[in-house]
Formats: structure tokens, sequence, C-alpha cells
């Protein structure tokens, strides 16, 4: 087995892993970045994002033509409860903000590995981890023709996902607090020619349904069921009960036309447990960026976003520690701690809400009939504002009296 140096290992070419090595890459660091998949294949993945999600692509390096290849406008996200009550949110277009987009993970995925491999990065396709040692920083990689390496890293980071070896190493993941949710997605055509549309949130009985035109002529749908569905798709199968959820929805003067009667045009993919959190995300001599980090909830759409703050963080954390400073990666822990604690609580606010829908119901009338309040959930749904601004006891006030 061979030995190799390097300064920074990366677990995991998804988002943040690949915006995070072309970052470190193109700063002058000796990165090398493990992906498991020889070429890519739709997985369970996010795929609607609010525009700051756009401004922290730009800011990695992506260039204009590539952001408009891979993402497709949304003006808005359409919420709509089980009892008809629905409620649009703009994320700040009607100040003349960008809109929303929806991504086409096909081509994003691999333009950001690109992206890294042209910053310098060494980017190891085919390449699984399959033994992390964070006392030593050691690596043990397999390659896809079977053949092993083991890598010596200053700072090994998973960008592995919920089920991240690296977390595992550490010690720090921990199951989530919502209790287990199983996530089904896949993607169906748009037979006609499309306008841009909006998203939609479509609540149903202990889960909800999201549709998102994505590039290419093409919806996104993505599921998220809770425990008392769990019975039914193993019974049934994931798609047989996804077909009937799908089917079910209301129509929406606004939805593409056909979209429900098309081919699937990829494989139903699912995610359980849906998702898990970390009681760290840094320790000596690691860190965890993107979902390795913790992922709460699809509902607010802010997956991708994190994924890639995430990664300039780390980038800023693993620079200075180079740079003479050791205690630098617990300062991405704090700075990690600051940027989303608010909006954590949010999401856990919004999670509690749409566990009961009496009390959703409640809510999203509210929120229908009075557009500051609905202003304001956007741009904190969007990471436009401090997240603090929801949790205001004047917002929740206003939210709240009748």
């Amino acid at each position: 087995m061979r030995i190799e140096p390097a300064e920074v290992a990366i677990v995991g070419g998804g988002l943040a892993g690949s915006a995070l090595a072309a970052r470190l890459a193109g700063s002058g660091h000796e990165v090398v970045l493990i992906e498991r998949l020889a070429s890519w294949h739709w997985r369970a993945a996010g795929v609607f994002a609010s525009p700051a999600a756009l401004a922290m692509l730009r800011e990695g390096g992506l260039d204009p033509a590539t952001i408009e290849a891979v993402a497709r406008p949304i003006p808005a996200m359409r919420v709509e409860t089980g009892q008809g009550t629905a409620f649009r949110l703009t994320y700040g277009t009607e100040a003349g903000g960008e809109p929303a987009v929806g991504f086409d993970r096909s081509r994003l995925d691999p333009a950001l590995l690109d992206l890294a491999d042209r910053a310098g990065a060494d980017v190891r396709r085919g390449w699984t981890a399959t033994e992390v040692d964070l006392t030593s920083g050691r690596l043990v990689l397999r390659g896809p023709d079977g053949e092993a390496a083991e890598v010596l890293a200053r700072v090994i980071v998973g960008a592995d996902g919920p089920r991240s070896i690296v977390a595992r190493a550490a010690g720090v993941a921990r199951p989530s607090r919502l209790g287990p949710r199983l996530g089904l997605t896949w993607h169906q055509p748009v037979p006609a020619p499309d306008l841009p549309r909006d998203a939609r949130m479509c609540l149903i009985r202990d889960g909800y349904v999201g549709v998102a035109p994505v590039p290419g002529g093409r919806v996104n749908i993505g599921i998220v069921l809770g425990r008392s569905w769990h019975g039914q798709v193993a019974r049934r199968g994931g798609r047989l009960v996804a077909d009937a959820i799908v089917a079910a929805i209301p129509s929406n003067e606004d939805e593409p036309a056909g979209w429900r009667s098309g081919r699937p045009l990829d494989p139903l993919v699912g995610a359980w447990p849906l998702g898990h959190r970390v009681t760290r995300r840094a320790g000596p001599g690691w860190l965890l960026v993107g979902d390795a980090a913790g992922f709460l909830d699809p509902f607010t759409g802010e997956g991708i976003h994190r994924a890639l703050v995430s990664a300039e963080l780390a980038a800023t954390a693993i620079h200075a520690q180079g740079q003479g400073r050791p205690a630098a990666l617990e300062g991405y822990e704090r700075a990690m701690h600051r940027r989303f604690l608010a909006k954590d609580v949010v999401s856990t606010i919004v999670q509690g809400f749409l566990a009961r829908p009496a009390a959703f119901e409640y809510a999203a009338r509210r929120i229908a009939r009075r557009p500051a309040l609905r202003s304001t959930l956007g741009l904190v749904m969007g990471d436009l504002t401090a997240a603090s601004r929801a949790v205001d006891p004047r917002y929740l006030a206003a939210l709240l009296a009748p």
C-alpha cells in the first residue's frame, strides 16, 4: 500500500466538498478530494435554493455561463396546506432581488468537481475512504480497480453526507430529534416548452410534497413521510405510494401541463433516516461540512446554501491554521454556530407547526393575509436577512394574534 502525504484530505465530492476543494486549491493548498462515484448519477439531493445560493456559487468561482445552464429561475415557493390555504414566498423579488432557483444537479455537481480539478485539487473519482484515524490523520482508500492507498493529512474534512465516515470516526454522529422520516425523490418530464413557474410545497397527512421546476424541461419531486407512512411503503413499495401521493395533489393553475402523467426520468431514490445531527462540527485535525455537519429537514430549502457557506467558513479556518493559528479549526465550529443558530431555531419552530396541522393551518392563514409577515418569512427562509427577525417576539405576536 503506497503512502501519500497531503495537507488537506476531503472525503466526499458533493457541493460542499467540491466547493471547499476549489477554494483551498485556488489559494495554493495541497488538497486530495475523494469522491466514491466514478461518474454522476441521481441520488437524493436538494434542488431548490434561494438566491443566496447563487451568490455563493459566484463567489466560489463558478462562471456565469455555467450558472445560467444549471439554474432555472423560480418566481416563488407556493406553500399549500391540506385545507386549501396557500401563500407565496418570493424571497425578496418584490424589492428587486433575484428569484429562487431550481438546480440541475446532474450538471451542477460535476461542474463543481471540475472547478476543484481546474483549481489544482487532486480529485479521485471512484475512490472510497474505508478507514479514518483522526488522531494520526490517516485515511485508507480503495480505488475503482480494487487498489489500496493510504493518505496522511494535516486536516481531514468530512463532506460525505449524513452517514459520514469522518463524523463516525470523531464520535459525533447522532440521530435526528425529529424522529425517523423517509424521503423519496425523482424527476418528471414537462411535455411542452415551459414558462417560469412557482415551486410548490404541499402538506399532506404526516408529510409534505415539494415540486420544483429545474432546467431541461423537468420538475423534481421530493416527498417527506413521517412514521405513519413507513408500514405502507414497506408493504406496497415506494414507487406505488409516491405515485398515489402525487396523483392526489390538487391541481394548480400555474403547474406545468402534463407533468404528472409522464414516465419518470430516473429511478425513485430514497433517504432514510432523512435527518441527522452532530454534537460538534470540528476538532483537532478534522472538520465536517455540508450535510455531514448535520441536516434538519428539506422543507425550508436551506441545504444547498448551508453547504456552500460551510465550505467558505471551512476554507477560511483551514487557511488560518496553515498560517500558524492552531485554534482556527475550533473557530470554524463557532462560526457555524453564529451563522446558523437562529436559522436552526426558526426551522425547528416550523417543524413544530408541521407536526400539528391545526397550528400550521392557523399560522398559514395569517401569513396568507398579512404581506409583511409573508415578506419577512421569505427573506429569512432565503437566508437574505437575519433569521433572528422571525423569532423576534414582535414578529411571533403578529403571526399568532387573531
